[in-house]
Parts: C-alpha cells; sequence; structure tokens
C-alpha cells in the first residue's frame, strides 16, 4: 500500500511517528526539485537513508567534517576514477582514513540526511510498503522518536537562528567589537575569513561545505558577539537565467514530450525544461526518470562542443573586476578554485554541485569571457 502527499499537509514528524507507530516495514521517497531522498524502514525503525544531493555525498561530508581537505579529496577522486573503486575503498587504500573511520561517516551521513528532511519547507512524499532494501545500503538502527527529537530542535533552533541571520542572501561584515585577539576555534575563524571577503551565507555554505543549518548557527554566534554583523543582502534573482527557450510548453505533459524530443539535439534546453517540469511535479516519475539521461547527455554535448575534463580554466578578468559580474553564489564558489593548476575535472571532484548544473556554469563563465580554457 503506497501513503502519498505533501509536507504542507502532512509534516515530517506526523509521518514518522505514523510510520513508527504502525511498525511500518518499507521506503519513504521525497521528492522537491532536483533532489530526491529515501528513508527505509524495518518494523518501525529507520535503517537507513540515500540521497541525489551532492551537499551529501561521502566526499562533501568527509569535507565537512574535517576528515580531508579539498586536495586530499580531488586526489583521491582522481585514483577512483582510474581504478573504478568506490570513493571509501580509495581512501583507505591511500591511508587517508581506516575503514572505522569511512563506516562511521557514512553513517553520519545517513542521519544528515533525514535531518535535512525537517528543514524542508515544501516537498511530496511516498511510501512503499515492503520495497526491498538496496544491496549497498550502509544499515543503522535508530529509533524514529529520536529523529523526530533532533529534527524539532534543528526547526526551532533555525528558526531562532533566522531573526539574525534572516535568509541565504545576507552579506555579514566584521562588527566594530571584532578583534583577532579573541579566543576563537579554527572553523569560526574561517568563517571570519569569509565574512571578510563579503561572501554571501550561500556561498558561505558553499565553501565550508557545511548545510544552512550548521552555517547558520556559527553565523547567529558570531553576530550575537558583536563579532560581526549583517551588512545587507543579495537582490532576489541574482542567479542568471536559464537558457531562453521560445514557446514554452505550459502543461506537465507537453513539457515532458518536449523534453524527450530535445534530448538528443538541444539537451541544455531539455535541462531547461525538466527542471520546469520538477519544479510544477517534483515527484512526477517520467520527469525522475528522465534526469540523470539528459543531464548525461548535456555533459557529453558540453564535452564535445569546447571543453575538455583536462582544460586548465583560467581567470581573465582580475579580482577586483568580478564585483561588476553579478555572479552567482555557486559560480563564486567555482571561480575561487581556479588557480592555474586544478583542471575542469578537478575542480568538478570538490564542487558540492551536481556535474551537469557545474559545467553548465563553467561554460557560461566561459561565454561571458570571466574565465578562458
Amino acid at each position: 500500500m503506497a501513503i502519498q502527499g505533501t509536507l504542507k499537509t502532512m509534516s515530517l514528524t506526523d509521518l514518522l511517528q505514523f510510520l513508527a507507530a504502525g511498525r511500518k516495514t518499507g521506503t519513504l521517497k521525497f521528492a522537491t526539485g532536483k533532489i530526491t531522498k529515501q528513508v527505509y524502514f524495518k518494523n518501525g525503525l529507520i535503517v537507513g537513508s540515500k540521497s541525489n544531493d551532492p551537499r551529501e555525498y561521502l566526499g562533501q561530508i568527509l569535507l565537512h567534517y574535517g576528515k580531508l581537505d579539498e586536495a586530499q579529496l580531488q586526489a583521491a577522486r582522481e585514483a577512483q576514477r582510474t581504478s573504478g573503486a568506490k570513493l571509501g575503498e580509495v581512501l583507505v587504500a591511500q591511508g587517508f582514513l581506516t575503514e572505522s573511520d569511512v563506516l562511521d561517516i557514512l553513517k553520519t551521513r545517513t542521519l544528515d540526511a533525514i535531518y535535512d528532511l525537517f528543514v524542508w519547507t515544501e516537498g511530496d512524499f511516498e511510501f512503499y510498503d515492503d520495497e526491498a532494501l538496496p544491496d549497498d545500503l550502509i544499515l543503522i538502527e535508530v529509533e524514529p522518536t529520536t529523529v523526530i527529537m533532533e529534527g524539532i530542535y534543528r526547526i526551532d533552533e533555525l528558526a531562532r537562528y533566522r531573526t539574525l541571520v534572516p535568509s541565504d542572501r545576507c552579506i555579514l561584515e566584521l562588527g566594530s567589537g571584532w578583534t583577532s585577539s579573541l579566543k576563537l576555534g579554527k572553523e569560526f575563524r574561517q568563517i571570519l575569513f569569509f565574512v571578510e571577503k563579503r561572501m554571501s551565507v550561500a556561498e558561505i555554505c558553499y565553501h565550508m561545505h557545511a548545510s544552512a543549518f550548521h552555517v547558520y548557527g556559527q553565523l547567529y554566534d558570531l553576530i550575537s558577539k558583536g563579532v560581526a554583523r549583517v551588512a545587507g543582502e543579495l537582490p532576489e534573482g541574482t542567479t542568471p537565467a536559464p537558457a531562453e527557450i521560445e514557446d514554452l510548453p505550459e502543461s506537465v505533459t507537453e513539457l515532458i514530450w518536449a523534453v524527450e524530443r530535445k534530448l538528443d539535439d538541444d539537451p541544455e534546453s531539455a535541462l531547461v525544461m525538466l527542471q520546469r517540469v520538477l519544479e510544477e511535479d517534483p515527484k512526477n516519475a517520467d520527469a525522475q526518470k528522465l534526469l540523470p539521461q539528459v543531464e548525461e547527455k548535456l555533459i557529453k554535448h558540453l564535452y564535445a562542443t569546447g571543453l575538455a575534463p583536462s582544460d586548465v580554466p583560467t581567470l581573465l578578468v582580475s579580482p577586483s573586476d568580478l564585483t561588476d559580474q553579478q555572479l552567482d553564489p555557486r559560480e563564486g564558489f567555482i571561480l575561487s578554485r581556479i588557480n592555474g593548476s586544478w583542471d575542469v575535472q578537478s575542480i568538478l571532484s570538490i564542487c558540492p554541485f551536481r556535474e551537469a548544473d557545474c559545467l553548465r556554469m563553467i561554460k557560461r563563465l566561459v561565454d561571458r569571457k570571466v574565465i578562458g580554457v
């Protein structure tokens, strides 16, 4: 029996309590835009989760928790491409981590992916009874009540954080009370470096490889102590608009058909239309099935028409002139990793974005003559 609905009509807390009370076994699936997650149950207990959010991939979690630095992750990714082994296996073979370290961080990732669901403002869900667990699932065993308590805590805390940091468009600056003699930990000093660079909250999240909840909490503490303050906010819509498409179909069904027609000849337009479908109908099965196909086609197309994994991007604009470029925070992250030695594939290996989206941004920066390859 399938149970379905939206997080606006049934809260995640009520949903988890219902499944726990009924001692359900099966898969609880969530979707919002291009992000999908699965939470697995056995006899009412949470036993695992999966996510296609790049910010929740193993490499990003390892960066967030300080288990690796970006150079180590890039080296491990390169070895992974050569060997075909799993990232965790490569990290153990290279001596970066022990098997126990990998298992512990995988379990942490499992719970973090679930906790993130509590701060979703919208999304669709569907529960499938008795669906078999994936063979490669890292098993945990957690009472939903424990997860609910942490989730409620995060909801309340994020609301408190937002009283001082209203949105991820906020730009902070060092307060008049700031002094370098303050005893702050390494992570706080890292955030202060980004604040001094006048990065938006969203960009700080990308650079920290951290969730919004984590970064908002750190920034709230700094503002409360008078170390930093909100200086302004980026206007809405600073993200560059996607490619314009003439005569865009209006209905979801027509959009799906148009995506299928454009898949081979114009994969970028196909992806733009597919994103429109997922905005209007996040759990559309046809759209979810098409997404990896469209992204794969677009990646091949971009590599065949001017980009190559071995290309080494270089800045064509002086750092002082970048402020005039109206850069999206994600583009800012990519630009900060252009160092004259890392190639496109190396930059992709540490980015907390989907590969197709990352390549589109690199191509857009090339077209705007911000960078060259």
